[in-house]
């Protein structure tokens, strides 16, 4: 059976858009700073291989796991879309609504997880999943996890490049195109949802 790759430049570069937006390396930079001065050292490389694998994984199982409970990738993408508006109004307004425990060690928790590979960010792929074909999101995935790692990397010095006011910047403008986002995937969805 041949193998059909469908690579498609404009679906890279949405799904590439959302997972950097819902991942917010760079505005997580304070927060890897933190976990650097509180463990020491944190392992990049591991880190961006472990997010990598979890993203990966979730992106094939996801939607197995999903017909296991009974539920449609259509309902799911409805529920990211309200995920991925709620971290959109988080970024835009500078609040926090939702906040995990703070972790004794860094690397993989909280790092790979659940930093980058988040509930958001897994919501997000089986979103994406709905909508666009899979060899795409993976592409996006990649590009998004050499990102992390050149940021995890580098940390210090992009604070110090940025500061405060840059990395609020990025993240307010990340936030109203991850708003327009998660409109833009509520209205898709809920259509496929009452036309069953």
């Amino acid at each position: 059976m041949p193998l059909n790759l469908n690579f498609d430049i404009r679906e890279i570069g949405t799904s590439s858009m959302v997972l950097f937006a819902v991942i917010d390396i760079i505005g997580s930079v304070p927060i890897i700073i933190g976990l650097r001065k509180k463990v020491g050292h944190i392992q990049s490389e591991k880190a961006s291989i472990v997010a990598a694998c979890i993203l990966i994984a979730f992106l094939f199982v996801g939607e197995e796991i999903l017909k296991l409970i009974g539920i449609d990738v259509n309902s799911f993408a409805v529920a990211g879309a309200f995920i991925i508006f709620f971290i959109a109004i988080e970024m835009i307004l500078g609040i926090t609504l939702y906040k995990d425990d703070a972790a004794e060690s860094a690397s993989i928790v909280p790092i790979a997880f659940p930093l980058i590979a988040g509930a958001g960010t897994l919501t997000s792929l089986l979103s994406l999943r709905a909508e666009y074909q899979v060899e795409n999101i993976i592409v996006a995935i990649i590009v998004n996890i050499i990102f992390v790692y050149l940021v995890l990397k580098s940390s210090l010095r992009i604070e110090k490049v940025l500061g405060k006011n840059g990395i609020s910047i990025i993240r307010k403008v990340f936030g109203v195109i991850l708003l327009a986002i998660a409109v833009k995937l509520f209205a898709t969805n809920i259509n496929a949802l009452f036309s069953h």
